[in-house]
């Protein structure tokens, strides 16, 4: 019989990508090997990106992850990077603990992801050091972002913060104009390219053609999710057109 596996997402209640990204990823991985994939969400209020707003709707995140326990998901992923990454250095693991705990307790133990966490550990998979960022969030945030990733052992060269304060607009932003912005960043030193630091931002579709201008690998919260994903499900992680993390060479 084919295995099916059941993949839980924590989402902010205004996030539409990341239950777009993730099944687009997995769907296209779906063509190449055998395994399938079911979407199931429970979601968390959150509308504008603040500060306030992210730290009440993390409180939600436990919640959630009973709720999502319940429908003995395989895997959980927790949609929204800045909210980890706002609530101190190495959240993302205490998160995960945490979280992966409630679903034991509930009788159904499965692993969780954080998208911060999937991010920060696929910069050290692909063995990058120096890199640049692109986010969608105001410059304090952005900051913050920034911050949490140097504290993880990254050199952040140079970043963009594009300063959209409404979630809703964030998942708006289109990323074909991500090409555009990376090549007005100095990337000839970079080991590689944050291409979204955020699972709300779309950046899928500009993934590859990010990687053909610059030459340098690009990673994305989303796709890095998705590796962490497949890694807990002990699958192959590999996704055709999602770059060279999900290139089935890590």
């Amino acid at each position: 019989m084919q295995k099916i596996y059941r993949i839980g997402q924590i989402v902010p209640s205004s996030n539409t990508t990341m239950e777009t990204e993730i099944p687009a990823m997995l769907g296209a991985r779906q063509q190449i090997r055998p395994e399938r994939f079911t979407f199931h969400s429970s979601r968390m209020r959150m509308k504008k990106v603040v500060k306030e707003e992210l730290a009440a709707m993390d409180a939600e995140s436990d919640r959630c992850a009973v709720e999502l326990s319940d429908a003995r998901v395989d895997v959980l992923g927790y949609a929204c990077l800045v909210a980890i990454m706002a609530m101190g250095h190495g959240y993302h693991r205490v998160s995960e603990q945490r979280l992966q705990a409630h679903t034991a307790a509930n009788g159904a133990d499965a692993p969780v992801i954080t998208s911060a966490g999937a991010l920060v550990n696929a910069l050290q998979v692909i063995g990058a050091k120096r890199i640049v960022v692109v986010a969608p969030y105001m410059k304090p945030l952005t900051e913050l972002v920034v911050d949490y990733i140097r504290n993880e052992g990254y050199d952040v060269l140079d970043y963009r913060a594009l300063e959209i304060p409404d979630n809703l607009d964030v998942g708006r932003h289109d990323p074909a104009r991500l090409p555009d912005i990376v090549a007005q960043m100095d990337t000839r030193d970079v080991d590689a390219i944050v291409l979204s630091a955020c699972v709300q931002m779309p950046s899928l579709p500009a993934v590859a053609k990010v990687e053909a201008l610059t030459g340098k690998p690009v990673v994305t919260a989303a796709v890095a999710t998705t590796y962490a994903m497949l890694k807990a499900l002990d699958l192959e992680p590999v996704v055709p057109g999602a770059g060279a993390l999900l290139s089935g060479a890590y």
